[in-house]
């Protein structure tokens, strides 16, 4: 069993930055990959960025390629995303997935989520 819990959240500008932390614990906690989603009022959640488990391998979404960088710290059980250049599309509910990386692309694990941070850009 895996609890993921995320901090870093907040209320930034446009063209800000804030670096969102995942921290685990659990049996696994430190030897899966990890990956970040979003979810904005009235859409589905989307795909942001992922990280293999050792942090040789990283994936990002189109949106955000460039300006957000996910990385890892396997002996604080931390996941770290650092946004900049945030748009005010970045608004949404982050979350923290453990999952598995595969075939050059990250696959969520339904049962491991954590609860959320909002992230709000203001133009």
């Amino acid at each position: 069993q895996v609890q993921l819990v995320e901090s870093g959240g907040g209320l930034v500008e446009a063209g800000g930055s804030l670096r969102l932390s995942c921290t685990a614990s659990g049996r696994t906690g430190s030897s899966s990959a990890r990956g970040w989603f979003r979810q904005a009022p009235g859409k589905e959640r989307e795909f942001v960025a992922a990280i293999n488990w050792i942090g040789s391998s990283t994936y990002y979404a189109d949106s955000v390629k460039g300006r957000f960088t996910i990385s890892r710290n396997n002996a604080k059980s931390t996941v770290y995303l650092q946004m900049n250049s945030l748009k005010p599309e970045d608004t949404a509910v982050y979350y923290c997935n453990a999952g598995e990386t595969t075939s050059g692309s990250y696959r969520a694990h339904d049962d491991y989520w954590g609860q959320g941070t909002q992230v709000t850009v203001s133009s």
